[in-house]
């Protein structure tokens, strides 16, 4: 799966109004020093210590928004990179 990933408030930045509010993020845990990661499907993956928890998705042209923002482009995860939810 290839992901970009990128700070908490980078996020909070280019999500647009129909996704989510600063303060719906922050509520599900994203400060601004989070490290997120989105997928080419635009899941919204929040790194906590065991792993990463997906805490919703964008919407719309987001993966214009998301490489302007972060100037990031796609790139896999480690294959041997074991994922599992928190």
């Amino acid at each position: 799966m290839e992901f970009i990933e990128m700070t908490g408030k980078t996020l909070m930045q280019l999500v647009d109004a129909n996704e989510f509010t600063p303060e719906q993020l922050r509520a599900v845990g994203v400060t601004d020093d989070s490290l997120v990661r989105i997928n080419r499907q635009g899941d919204i993956e929040l790194r906590k210590p065991k792993g990463w928890d997906i805490i919703g998705g964008l919407i719309g042209d987001f993966e214009h928004r998301v490489t302007k923002a972060t100037g990031l482009h796609w790139a896999a995860s480690m294959p041997s990179q074991r994922e599992e939810p928190c």
